[in-house]
């Protein structure tokens, strides 16, 4: 088979699979399941950024400083998409900005207090710019043999379960349906498609800007489960539920360090 051919399956299937298997995970969980989840999407996606995304940019490049500084410049940058976000949403006195106390007279229908998808929307950009890279990855492994590539689109599959869970939890928490949430992390999945289309025509002058869009992803899920989502697990103040978010978050970090160690092992 050509090193093309190869490199587009595996990207659209590596895409596939990742995303129905996270799918199959979450799309049966209990709607008053999904505030409870989000613990463990905020422990997987700092799992993913810390334990994979981060060291990997690392590896690729001699530019620490500056790699740092487009994590930096990222978080600053989704809190002003997220401002941008919360002017669209602002509808008279049922806005944030204008009524702190909006959870409080959230309607039976609404227990979770979605927040209008901006969380969904924020975790979905750094999603596009992660898959995006995972093309590159895997074109440039088929680059250097079949088998190579092989591997690696294994390791990236097994690598995106987890974040992918992550995913759609938050998604389910921002108030898109299950079927929403399928659909939008399919096509950010068609993004690995791209990334490995890119990597096969213009390889070499693809691979120094890697770290960087590495560091944007990362930037994304910090500022989503920093700001937008470990707030609101705030809201829960007593022993118990506590120790079960410490636990759920403990869960979706050790997730990711499996796999890795499953992976790599």
């Amino acid at each position: 088979m050509h090193t093309l051919l190869w490199i587009l399956f595996s990207c659209f299937i590596g895409g596939l699979l990742s995303v129905t298997a996270a799918a199959l995970v979450t799309m049966n969980t209990r709607t008053h399941l999904i505030s409870h989840l989000v613990s463990y999407a905020v422990g997987a996606m700092l799992g993913a950024v810390f334990l994979e995304i981060l060291p990997h940019a690392f590896k690729l490049t001699n530019h620490i400083e500056a790699t740092t500084f487009v994590v930096l410049f990222g978080i600053l940058l989704f809190f002003v998409l997220e401002k941008l976000l919360l002017w669209r949403h602002c509808h008279g006195d049922h806005c944030e900005v204008h009524d702190v106390n909006q959870d409080s007279h959230v309607s039976k229908n609404h227990q979770h207090s979605h927040d209008a998808g901006r969380s969904g929307s924020m975790i979905m950009v750094g999603d596009l710019f992660h898959n995006f890279v995972d093309g590159i990855l895997i074109g440039s492994a088929f680059m250097v043999s079949t088998s190579v590539g092989i591997v690696t689109a294994l390791a990236i599959i097994a690598h995106e379960i987890p974040q992918e869970v992550g995913n759609f939890l938050i998604l389910l928490h921002s108030g898109y349906k299950k079927k929403e949430a399928f659909i939008f992390n399919l096509l950010a999945s068609s993004f690995t498609v791209l990334g490995g289309l890119l990597a096969y025509f213009i390889l070499e002058s693809m691979m120094d800007w890697v770290p960087f869009i590495l560091a944007l992803a990362a930037s994304s899920m910090i500022y989503v489960s920093i700001a937008d989502l470990i707030p609101g697990l705030h809201k829960k103040t007593e022993l118990r539920s506590t120790i079960f978010q410490v636990a759920l978050i403990v869960l979706g970090v050790a997730s990711v360090a499996l796999t890795q160690w499953i992976v790599e092992g």
